[in-house]
């Protein structure tokens, strides 16, 4: 390597874009800081408390110093407290990293893992110096956008909740109560369900309600099917409790009130998400183009909305998307005539969720998604795997749409498809109903 060539490599690697590197070991309460002065190569060790006033000060003191140039800030976390707060200063380059990443980094060149083997900062920190090309900066969306995703992450969370609480719910009543699995509706999480347990949380006090209380109950839940709610009457008179043990009964009905108001209460949580996110959704500015795919909805749509983002620097190409939302399978190799094909195990599982989900929902609104998941199961692959490669195909679709802010036309697709002699095509010909 010539002289050019190396300084070239030196004047890269030292950070000529930015006025400071930064490498950032977060805690809970403290974290630990390992600065490089791109100007001096001097280098600076520090701790930092975790709140709100050390922070701001912090940062205003490096606006100061470095006149408000850019400092890259390499960290394990992508997410969190102190991601939020460092994302008010423009001046802060984000850099997060797999802690993965770091901690095999370490092991790379300090195998012993002694005490005094390099600290996670100057980990961190040796990492944005060396191999910054490699990292890629964390690009955040329009304020629309962050706020949509939060919604739509903690909806989710939610949703998973009352999962646990129902299932919770159904286990308590199995042990004293199985009648109220049919008594309460279908669905326990609801309106209907919750109710019925907080008045009446055992059989005793069923049986002792006047029939006429439980019809109008019925009907002010919107349950009015006469022979439905007859069938109900006329059986709650010959029910037998499961058992009669006091000691077994009265824990359970407090369990099971407990739960069913939680579920309430949920309820009413699930409303006010739904209705802030249609709002924010309908106002965004891409709305068209995710409200055009087929299947997507008012549930789907702004998942995949988020999923993409607004920042179209963020992704080049549709296998950047591929890759990172963990839809792109990955291929091991060892030796010469040994390889096999796997799902990726490290990557955001809520947008590798969605996509997977709205793969599979597609195929009840697209007729080539259809025929393209029945072709796959026919060579083989299982349901799960043939999904993930119909996400893989809409993943490039939605990358031209998202890329060219277009929406997505299905005739224009199929011209397409013909134009390329798609095996999907003489498929699709048998599959789609002939003009009379």
């Amino acid at each position: 390597m010539n002289q050019t060539k190396l300084n070239r490599k030196r004047t890269a690697s030292d950070g000529e874009d930015f006025a400071a590197l930064i490498g950032l070991d977060w805690a809970s309460q403290r974290h630990a800081l390992c600065l490089y002065d791109c100007a001096t190569g001097k280098r600076e060790s520090c701790t930092l408390e975790h709140a709100p006033e050390a922070i701001a000060q912090w940062a205003h003191g490096l606006q100061q110093r470095f006149g408000g140039r850019k400092i890259a800030l390499c960290l394990e976390q992508a997410k969190g407290a102190l991601i939020n707060a460092l994302l008010e200063y423009s001046f802060l380059v984000l850099y997060p990293i797999n802690p993965a990443t770091a901690a095999r980094y370490r092991q790379a060149f300090k195998t012993s893992r002694a005490k005094d083997d390099p600290s996670d900062a100057q980990v961190c920190l040796e990492i944005v110096l060396h191999h910054r090309e490699k990292l890629t900066p964390s690009l955040a969306n329009d304020g629309a956008t962050r706020e949509l995703s939060r919604l739509l992450e903690a909806r989710r969370s939610l949703i998973d909740l009352r999962t646990l609480l129902t299932n919770m719910l159904r286990d308590a009543l199995k042990s004293y109560y199985p009648q109220a699995l049919e008594l309460a509706g279908q669905d326990l999480f609801a309106p209907l369900g919750c109710q019925f347990l907080l008045k009446w949380p055992s059989l005793g006090q069923l049986q002792k309600a006047r029939s006429e209380s439980v019809r109008k109950f019925y009907y002010a839940h919107n349950c009015r099917r006469m022979d439905v709610i007859e069938k109900r009457l006329h059986s709650i008179a010959s029910m037998i409790p499961l058992c009669r043990d006091p000691a077994l009964i009265e824990p359970a009905i407090v369990q099971v009130k407990m739960l069913a108001s939680q579920l309430l209460q949920l309820g009413i949580a699930l409303k006010e998400y739904d209705s802030r996110i249609e709002q924010l959704f309908t106002q965004h500015k891409d709305a068209s183009i995710w409200g055009s795919f087929p299947g997507a909805g008012p549930t789907l749509a702004p998942r995949l909305c988020c999923a993409f983002g607004n920042e179209r620097s963020r992704y080049q190409s549709a296998l950047a998307i591929q890759q990172y939302s963990g839809i792109a399978p990955v291929i091991e190799r060892s030796g010469k005539n040994q390889h096999w094909v796997h799902r990726r195990w490290g990557r955001p599982h809520f947008v590798h969720q969605s996509f997977f989900e709205y793969a599979s929902q597609s195929v009840l609104h697209c007729s080539w998604a259809k025929v393209f998941i029945q072709d796959q199961i026919a060579r083989g692959k299982a349901y799960p795997t043939a999904v993930r490669a119909l996400a893989f195909k809409w993943q490039r679709i939605m990358f031209v749409c998202w890329r060219d802010r277009l929406p997505y036309n299905e005739t224009i697709y199929l011209n397409s498809l013909k134009c390329r002699g798609s095996h999907l095509t003489s498929k699709l010909n048998h599959e789609l109903p002939k003009a009379a």
